[in-house]
């Protein structure tokens, strides 16, 4: 089975992830569209092998991620997996053909995003997410894309964030003090806006994508501030979206595009120090977030058998310790996550 990391900030029981955890953003069609049937046996690979972490939210498939997880879930004891939406959000429905998502989610029901990061829009939410899982709670609640990339600017992000701390927090805050979910954070792309609600809130566990992997780690210090506070990091895109899976060949992707020339050298540096030791790339890409103390899981998205199958051999693979002194010598990786010898 595989390794689990406990996480109890507030002494109140706290939620056991596993290191492999579920991104469930490729069950939404994310760039390509897959049958109920191939969701499905994803899934169900996954819970096989012992993943009991799952993470979905509304944005993905425009419902369609939380509802297969309802397929999914259905029949599963609740007591053990643990599952986190994300709120923000509300989906309303659309005429066909004029919903938002197009090229990006394929083949999902017509619905149209609007930004809520109010008080009421939290809860509003939740519910909509409860009644698409056929659940009445989650484990975890994640106020989703409060940056950059989603609202355009560095103003229009701050404004967000103003908003959430007004009124979203307040819900989240009031769920938690009553039980209704175990803890709550931010899921985001950046680490700046994470370490500035660090900053103002009572924050129990942040989902970070892309930004602390084997390729960049520019997000070190926000990790560290979260060790000292006893807050949990999931790692999203542990991947940088596919070119530390694939390695880097013609076409590789890098935040969700072809990736630039220095990404593709900084990546081929790394795969032909692990090509030395005997190491795949992407195992060594999968188990570096695991070196930081604040790392609770990492959720790499698995949308076929072989990817899911690929994830759950990374999660198993131990990496010897002279490639990760290797790493650090190059000025790869801060020395200061090394393990001892």
């Amino acid at each position: 089975m595989l390794a689990r990391r406990h996480w109890d900030r507030r002494g109140t029981g706290g939620v056991s992830f596993t290191e492999l955890g579920f991104g469930a953003a490729p069950l939404g069609n994310l760039f390509k569209a897959i049958s109920e049937d191939e969701a499905q046996a994803v899934l169900e690979a996954a819970w096989a092998a012992g993943v009991r972490y799952y993470d979905t939210a509304p944005l993905y498939g425009m419902g369609l991620s939380e509802t297969r997880m309802n397929h999914f879930l259905r029949g599963k004891p609740r007591g053990e997996y643990v599952l986190s939406t994300k709120v923000g959000r509300l989906l309303s429905a659309a005429p066909p053909g004029q919903g938002d998502g197009a090229g990006k989610w394929l083949d999902v029901p017509s619905r149209r995003e609007s930004f809520d990061y109010s008080h009421d829009g939290v809860l509003r939410s939740l519910e909509a997410s409860l009644e698409r899982l056929g659940l009445d709670r989650v484990d975890l609640l994640y106020v989703h894309d409060l940056d950059v990339f989603t609202h355009g600017s560095e103003a229009a992000k701050q404004a967000r964030l103003e908003e959430f701390m007004a009124g979203g927090y307040r819900a989240l805050c009031r769920l938690r003090d009553e039980g209704v979910i175990s803890g709550f954070g931010a899921g985001v792309n950046e680490w700046e806006p994470c370490d500035w609600l660090l900053d103002r809130g009572e924050f129990d566990v942040f989902l970070l994508a892309g930004r602390f992997t084997l390729l960049e780690q520019g997000a070190l210090g926000f990790m560290d501030k979260a060790a000292q506070r006893g807050v949990g990091v999931v790692i999203g895109g542990p991947y940088n979206s596919g070119i530390l899976a694939t390695g880097p060949r013609p076409g590789a992707h890098y935040n969700y595009a072809p990736a630039p020339q220095d990404v593709l050298d900084r990546a081929a540096r790394l795969q032909a120090l692990g090509e030395r030791y005997g190491v795949r790339l992407v195992d060594a890409a999968f188990r570096f977030p695991l070196l930081h103390p604040a790392t609770v899981s990492v959720i790499p998205g698995g949308q076929g058998r072989s990817e899911m199958d690929s994830n759950i051999r990374a999660a198993g693979s131990a990496i010897p310790q002279a490639l990760w002194q290797a790493l650090a010598d190059a000025g790869l990786i801060p020395r200061r996550l090394v393990p001892p010898a």
